[in-house]
C-alpha cells in the first residue's frame, strides 16, 4: 500500500479516493460519503468497485487518510439498497392532544381557515 498521507475527517474525504482492505488490496474508490453532518454521524461509504457500487458500514472503516481509506480486517461490502429507507410522518399520523386540537381550531378561526 502506498503512503496514504495524514489522517483526515470523513468531512474532508474526496470522491475518487482509493479504498483498501486491511491487507492493502485496493477494493475501489469512494463514490459517496454517507453521513448526517448536522449531527456529526458518519454512516459509511459507497464505493465504486469493479463489481459496481458497494457499501461499507461506518464501523468497518479503520482509517481515513488524505490519499486512501483502509477498512478493518473482516469488513464486508454490501450491495447498496435500490431505495434507501425513508422515515416520515404525515399530519394525519400524529395524535393531537385536546389542547392542541382546541388551539388549532382557534387558530383556524382567527386566520379565516374554518
Amino acid at each position: 500500500m502506498e503512503d496514504l498521507g495524514a489522517p483526515i475527517a470523513y468531512l474532508a474525504l474526496a470522491e475518487g479516493t482509493p479504498v483498501y482492505d486491511a491487507g492493502g488490496t485496493r477494493l475501489g474508490e469512494v463514490a459517496h460519503v454517507l453521513a448526517a453532518e448536522d449531527q456529526d454521524i458518519f454512516d459509511g461509504l459507497v464505493l465504486d468497485t469493479h463489481d459496481g457500487h458497494r457499501f461499507a458500514d461506518g464501523p468497518d472503516v479503520d482509517a481515513i487518510h488524505e490519499r486512501g481509506v483502509v477498512l478493518k480486517a473482516g469488513a464486508t461490502l454490501h450491495e447498496p439498497p435500490e431505495n434507501p429507507a425513508v422515515v416520515g410522518a404525515q399530519p394525519d399520523d400524529v395524535e393531537e392532544s385536546d389542547l392542541t386540537r382546541s388551539l388549532r381550531r382557534a387558530w383556524d378561526w382567527v386566520s379565516g381557515r374554518y
